[in-house]
């Protein structure tokens, strides 16, 4: 079936759950200017044309963990079945298929440091088929987790955002530490990120005024962020790429700040090893991704050498539906293709 392109209002819906996934489409459609029943339909549309879908996401860097972006060397015929096990895994982020087949590249996520020494060092380096394996921790994120790709593409005007946004996160004095229920409702947000107070108060054992004070509390620490997925295909945006920058560590900072802000970039970060900005871009066609090798990363003052993997497919992996909801049939363990830009 053929996927429509989207239309203004298409892309202004699209930022407006970015700016905030659980806004009510009342409230969408009052800054937009059009129906309730407009934006219910727009977005039934893009959940079947576009397979849009609202998660509820974890900054894990305000739990006090490190992420790390893992870069497996495998043989062709086994790439597709190492990326689908590595993305049934509850501590992946996402994971891609890239550089013709013979790389897997995965954001992974340990919740404790004996996981990542028994991860990094014994379990990752054991698989089958694998030639090479490169961990590469995540030291500081100029562009990525809350801050998304769609709010470059400026689909809404200024009064349109400022109707929508919400307030960022204050700033934390020590990690903060969800209890039981919160972490009932993440696992509950993380299959739907728009899930009612009732489903989450069901999830949690909580009352419903409960309910909405956790949830809030878990939105105003940072602990979760709602991530819009979606497929590029119909933004017109068909080529994604992995870049891998060596940058001189007087440059790093500002080389990062000025990548983060490049149209195509949706995630950049200082990461440890020798290529130590990871960047990854999604452009229209692949003379944008050049212009922005040459014109964009490769003309920075510090940037020595840029490696680039074009991304193949991003697998990721559905999340077991709750338990107290007895509506839908479980899902645990399938993995389809998704959009990319999981990482965040």
């Amino acid at each position: 079936m053929a996927v429509p392109e989207l239309d203004s209002l298409d892309l202004k819906l699209l930022q407006a759950l970015e700016l905030d996934g659980r806004a009510p489409f009342s409230q969408i459609a009052q800054a937009l200017g059009v129906s309730d029943r407009t934006v219910a339909r727009r977005f039934r549309r893009l959940r079947e044309t576009a397979r849009l879908r609202v998660t509820g996401m974890t900054d894990d860097s305000r739990l006090g963990r490190t992420s790390w972006i893992v870069r497996f060397g495998c043989t062709p015929d086994t790439a597709s079945q190492l990326a689908a096990t590595l993305a049934l895994r509850l501590d992946t982020h996402y994971v891609d298929l890239a550089a013709g087949g013979t790389e897997v590249v995965c954001a992974i996520k340990p919740r404790s440091r004996q996981d990542r020494d028994e991860l990094l060092l014994e379990r990752l380096q054991r698989m089958p088929h694998v030639t090479s394996v490169s961990a590469h921790c995540i030291l500081r994120t100029y562009y990525g987790n809350s801050l998304r790709w769609l709010r470059k593409i400026s689909a809404l005007d200024p009064d349109e955002e400022n109707a929508l946004r919400v307030p960022a996160p204050a700033p934390l004095t020590a990690p903060a530490a969800p209890d039981a229920a919160e972490q009932a409702m993440l696992k509950a947000l993380r299959h739907d990120g728009r899930a009612t107070l009732t489903e989450l108060q069901a999830a949690a054992g909580l009352s419903e005024a409960a309910a909405r004070r956790r949830l809030e509390r878990l939105r105003a620490t940072g602990v979760l962020y709602l991530a819009v997925e979606y497929d590029h295909e119909p933004l017109g945006q068909g080529v994604e790429a992995l870049c891998w920058l060596t940058v001189a560590p007087h440059s790093l900072a500002a080389t990062g700040r000025a990548v983060a802000d490049h149209p195509a970039v949706r995630f950049a970060a200082a990461v440890s090893g020798r290529t130590n900005l990871a960047v990854s871009v999604l452009c229209r066609t692949t003379e944008d991704l050049y212009d922005f090798l040459t014109e964009g990363a490769g003309a920075l003052d510090g940037v020595h050498t840029v490696v680039t993997l074009r991304r193949l497919k991003t697998l990721t992996a559905e999340p077991p539906l709750p338990p107290h909801d007895p509506s839908r049939k479980p899902v645990t363990g399938q993995v389809r293709e998704g959009p990319a830009g999981r990482v965040r």
